[in-house]
């Protein structure tokens, strides 16, 4: 058992909790929590190292056991060992360090979504995690975004980034690998009301960022701008739920049934 929170493991741990650079540099990340642990092992990623405390609930366990059979690394932990490691106040006793991997994109692209400049982890996850659920097929994150493997995006993502493809790129990349798809920036009050627009075929959504909006790169990528109309009055919608609105209107006018199929 780890009784000791300078353990070079635990610190390894807060490196990668804290620490963008660490999570390059080693090309790991950790997920915290029962869920998440779970949903990393059903999808067969590798675990390089799984910590966890000795009162796991049954279902804890059997993640556990699981890892075991795997090979993977497992270390039991003193209960504030465990809170040392976590980047939660209340650790549920299973964390796990995972190997960056990134997931295949397919060959020929017909939604995409781009965040530009979004920096705060709770929008981006729940930008993540709408993504995964409305069949977008890759993520492109420009330079300014926040990184997608921090601790607090993860837990937001709910386990988006175990199916949704997703890649840090330049703009000139996200420029070439777009090349002949239409791209839409999202605006406050300003363009076409995005009920309007022909989201059917090889889209790109963009949405800029919670401060200054989206960059002046993503307005050269951009055809047209579109709106979400507000007769309310507001000048604005919250980053995460303007993206939600805008690909569940691409979802809306593909006919997507809910196994991801289009309507006969």
């Amino acid at each position: 058992m780890i009784s000791s929170t300078h353990n070079p493991k635990i610190q390894s741990i807060r490196a990668l909790q804290t620490d963008s650079h660490a999570r390059r540099e080693q090309g790991a990340f950790v997920v915290e929590g029962t869920r998440l642990v779970e949903e990393a092992l059903h999808a067969g990623w590798e675990a390089r190292l799984v910590i966890h405390t000795s009162d796991l609930t049954e279902r804890g366990q059997r993640i556990i056991d699981s890892y075991a059979q795997r090979g993977a690394p497992l270390e039991e932990v003193a209960p504030h060992v465990m809170r040392a490691a976590s980047d939660t106040q209340s650790p549920q006793g299973i964390l796990a360090v995972l190997a960056i991997t990134p997931l295949e994109i397919p060959p020929s692209l017909d939604f995409i979504f781009i965040p530009d400049g979004v920096r705060d982890p709770g929008n981006m996850g729940a930008l993540l995690r709408t993504a995964a659920a409305a069949g977008v097929e890759v993520v492109f994150l420009p330079p300014e975004c926040v990184d997608p493997y921090a601790p607090k995006v993860v837990r937001a993502g709910m386990g988006a980034h175990f199916r949704l493809p997703m890649r840090t790129l330049s703009w000139g990349e996200i420029a070439d690998l777009t090349h002949g798809m239409k791209a839409y920036l999202a605006a406050a009050q300003e363009g076409i009301p995005y009920t309007q627009v022909d989201f059917r075929q090889h889209v790109v959504l963009i949405v800029g960022g919670e401060a200054s909006g989206a960059g002046v790169h993503a307005q050269e990528l951009a055809i047209a701008r579109v709106h979400i109309p507000m007769p309310g009055g507001s000048e604005s919608l919250n980053t995460a739920v303007a993206g939600a609105i805008l690909m569940y209107e691409v979802v809306r006018q593909r006919g997507r049934s809910a196994n991801g199929n289009r309507k006969s």
